[in-house]
């Protein structure tokens, strides 16, 4: 592994400058992830269909777990520990995220002793073996990130991932003129989320590396097309 282990110290690893001019409300300042950390808070932000898309994104990878599973980013709420709950003994869990707040957070609330790996590093160059992994999972990361990062994200997730082995996504998503928060949702994206409006403009497959062949795809939305699925079998 490569993967600067040390939550303390972003030492070795820089905070993107994206995550500091833009998201420094919601990740990366201390009272941020003081006033975020509440799954009500996080449900409500995603119009109650947090736990939804949450039991979507897992199930895609089913139940008993073995092998090595990578989830890229921490994320607020209770997504990690019930993952955690999918593996048996001979499988492990690895999180790997750019801002030590958010893993020293997870941390706390996995309590001692961290049931899994927490290791600093940047999703666009993870510096980890390819197919070092069976699994990987991307959970409302992709909207955050810049073009180039959030292909470069994709590209690793894909690479780390063994052949036979999954990657799941899951994200916002254009829904129809007509869907009652159509605009409400246009207009908080475009004033608090500048990069969220890019996954407007497609479909996850469309972040996929250019000469990739999966070996199956399976797309879903949720919530009258305001949030999809994208599950990959390498």
């Amino acid at each position: 592994m490569q993967f600067q282990p040390d939550m303390n110290s972003a030492e070795g690893t820089t905070i993107p400058d994206y995550l500091s001019t833009t998201y420094w409300w919601a990740y990366v300042s201390p009272r941020a992830v003081r006033v975020f950390e509440r799954q009500w808070l996080v449900n409500m932000i995603l119009w109650g269909n947090y736990r939804r898309l949450q039991q979507a994104a897992l199930a895609a990878f089913g139940d008993d777990l073995e092998g090595r599973s990578l989830q890229v980013a921490c994320v607020y709420g209770d997504l990690t520990r019930r993952w955690l709950d999918r593996h048996n003994e001979q499988g492990k869990l690895d999180v790997v995220d750019v801002l030590p707040v958010q893993l020293n957070n997870l941390a706390r609330k996995l309590g001692p002793p961290t049931p899994a790996g927490l290791y600093l590093g940047d999703s666009a160059k993870l510096g980890v073996a390819s197919a070092s992994y069976d699994r990987a999972l991307l959970f409302f990361l992709l909207h955050e990130q810049p073009e180039a990062v959030r292909r470069a994200t994709v590209a690793e997730a894909l690479r780390v991932v063994r052949p036979g082995g999954k990657v799941v996504l899951v994200d916002y998503h254009r829904p129809s003129t007509l869907h009652p928060l159509y605009w409400p949702m246009k207009a908080v994206l475009s004033a608090l989320e500048p990069y969220a409006l890019d996954l407007w403009r497609g479909n996850l497959c469309d972040w996929l590396p250019e000469g990739f062949k999966p070996a199956a795809l399976e797309t879903r939305n949720f919530f009258g097309g305001l949030y999809q699925k994208l599950e990959i079998t390498i």
